[in-house]
């Protein structure tokens, strides 16, 4: 397993671990890291479905919100980042027992933001279930050095 892996084993566990909308991560597999591209996958639970026993949409996009921000950990930068903006397309429903392949890519990072695109797919059918984009701002360069400073 490479230290990127690890480390974002690490980073999820840590999450989890947190009362919050981030302990999803409990029930996220981490299947690859690599620079800038993280793919996970999830059983869709009887808790992450709305009244009609689909992925609930805010399930979806707590999905996008926390896996993109893993995959920008997974840069030279490796900073989070606070979120701009999310949008997200819903093309298909995904049901309680099906598994889900979520895959996030950062697009680009600049001086001050970074854009990443999340892909969620049934995994059987390879069918998409959802599609999102998410805009996360990240700050200057000497609160980037102070939080990697914080790592250490």
């Amino acid at each position: 397993m490479s230290r990127l892996t690890q480390n974002v084993l690490e980073v999820m566990k840590a999450m989890a671990r947190v009362p919050g909308f981030d302990r999803v991560l409990d029930k996220v597999t981490l299947v690859s890291a690599v620079p800038g591209k993280v793919i996970c996958e999830m059983k869709v639970e009887d808790a992450h479905t709305n009244r009609l026993g689909t992925l609930h949409g805010g399930m979806t996009a707590t999905l996008v919100d926390n896996i993109s921000t893993i995959a920008l950990l997974c840069t030279e930068r490796g900073a989070p980042g606070v979120s701009v903006d999310m949008n997200i397309t819903y093309m298909s429903p995904a049901k309680i027992g099906e598994d889900i392949v979520i895959t996030a890519h950062v697009l680009k990072q600049g001086k001050t933001l970074a854009f990443a695109s999340v892909e969620l797919m049934n995994k059987t059918t390879g069918k998409l279930v959802a599609q999102g984009r998410h805009t996360k701002h990240l700050g200057n360069q000497g609160l980037q050095a102070d939080f990697k400073d914080t790592k250490q």
